[in-house]
């Protein structure tokens, strides 16, 4: 008999738990406690979280059951437990790592940005912060410096977990949290949430501030989501941005019909090398949405393969710049080795050669808009691989191959400033995560995450891992 409490959101996710909430069916308190219990018995083997900070978690959730005992309301986040990837500044937390053991006071700083402070006042329960890869520079979610978390699809097999956002992945699926806040370069909400079978949201670059966060390259850098659903992502979207910006999303909060969906499938690039597995799932999604109505026509994204050429040039280079050349060069022998190599490589770019890529991306992203003329939303594999055994990285021939993959699907639309999420399909028992992307527009967010809505009640929700061995 398992010894750990149920998972307060595995049914009927945030909007069941709020309205529990406000009727006094369910409090706060209850819901932390639980996350922390469960914290408590399966991260010592997840190993999702960097820090939990267990008692400032405690007393926030009485205080926000003692606002709605005395008629105040912060809205649909109100009471809820949720996780922070360790990139962002939080006030009263250790300064952020960054996955690394590199002292990033002075990049972060100490004091929280304006997306944190706003996600604060939505009323949620910070629990902790997840592990991140470190200097957020690796897909695969493998980091040696402050270890990797364990994918929880797989027990007896330790598979990546898909980084950087790699503890906020596994933290979310395990049912650590109610959701779970990442950030996004190249695919570093999408990874994780495809390998976890989470729901994950890039958001548009630009739509949510990074101020207050560890820096991997703010031309492209975003902040993102991971969800058991798109329904809770789409909650917590307008939640946030309301305090951000003090307004919801009121057209998106329609009903999106699938029979008038436009769907743009790509000819060449996002459909190539695909494990079968893999083809299988996404040819069945789309062949449902079809008989659901929606219109599925090719499209061929000619932008896509130019981000093969600038994020192995302008990571390395930003990173650099804005941890400090010689901070690098000081801290390589503590650094996880692959990290340090990728970060080095930038030493040898020319700044007229950086300039050039850059000056190509932002023109490509203006070009790219047309894309949304034509369709609502692109679809594709967020992935070409199911999540690999970790001692797969063991052959580097072998580990470049899986670590392309990864990022094949997802760059693009950090690339081209797009939104972009990835929907967890349903999956037989014994089979592992596969993730659905749908790209939308720049700026097309709250639209985006309607549309997500939408499919998956077309396509169905997908389960949580089995982890009652690890509560027994």
């Amino acid at each position: 008999m398992s010894n750990t409490p149920p998972d307060p959101f595995e049914t009927g996710g945030i909007a069941r738990f709020a309205s529990d909430f406000r009727k006094g069916r369910a409090s706060s308190l209850e819901a932390t406690e639980a996350c922390l219990a469960r914290i408590d018995v399966l991260d010592p083997h997840l190993r999702s979280y960097q820090h939990v900070d267990r008692e400032r978690a405690i007393a926030t959730a009485r205080a926000i059951d003692a606002l709605r005992a005395s008629g105040t309301d912060l809205g649909p986040l109100m009471g809820v437990p949720v996780a922070v990837k360790d990139v962002f500044a939080i006030d009263g937390f250790p300064t952020p790592t960054a996955g690394s053991l590199i002292d990033f006071s002075g990049i972060a700083g100490n004091r929280e940005g304006p997306f944190i402070s706003a996600l604060r006042r939505s009323g949620v329960v910070i629990l902790g912060t997840t592990k991140a890869v470190e200097l957020c520079l690796g897909i695969t979610g493998v980091s040696a410096p402050l270890g990797t978390p364990w994918n929880p699809w797989d027990l007896d097999v330790q598979r990546v977990p898909g980084g950087s956002s790699s503890g906020s992945g596994v933290a979310c699926a395990a049912g650590l949290c109610a959701f779970a806040i990442g950030s996004d370069t190249g695919g570093s909400v999408r990874v994780p949430a495809a390998f976890n079978g989470v729901f994950g949201l890039k958001t548009s670059f630009g739509h949510w501030p990074t101020g207050g966060a560890v820096p991997l390259q703010p031309d492209v850098d975003t902040i993102g989501l991971l969800t058991r659903s798109a329904q809770d992502a789409r909650i917590a979207f307008d939640a946030i941005d309301a305090q951000l910006f003090g307004c919801l999303h009121e057209p998106f909060r329609r009903r999106i019909d699938v029979d008038r969906l436009r769907i743009g499938i790509p000819s060449v690039y996002y459909y190539d090398g695909l494990a079968d597995e893999i083809r299988q799932a996404i040819e069945a999604a789309n062949a449902s949405l079809a008989s659901s109505g929606s219109r599925l026509d090719p499209i061929e994204v000619t932008e896509a393969a130019e981000r093969e050429a600038y994020f192995p040039v302008a990571l390395p280079v930003s990173c650099l710049a804005l941890v400090g050349s010689r901070t690098i060069a000081a801290a390589e022998s503590t650094m996880d080795p692959i990290v340090a190599a990728r970060v080095n490589s930038g030493r040898e770019v020319a700044a007229s050669d950086y300039l050039a890529i850059e000056l190509r991306r932002r023109q490509s992203s203006r070009n790219a808009r047309r894309y949304f003329e034509q369709v609502d939303v692109i679809a594709t594999p967020t992935t070409v691989d199911l999540p690999p055994p970790i001692a797969a990285f063991d052959d580097p021939r072998q580990a470049m191959r899986f670590a392309l993959g990864m990022t094949r699907n997802t760059q693009p639309s950090n690339y081209l400033g797009q939104c972009a999420v990835s929907l967890p399909l349903p999956r037989a028992p014994g089979q592992l995560p596969v993730g659905y992307q749908l790209i939308g527009a720049p700026g097309a967010d709250g639209e985006l995450l309607a549309i997500a809505a939408a499919v998956e009640e077309v396509l169905g929700r997908a389960r949580s891992p089995d982890l009652g061995r690890l509560s027994g």
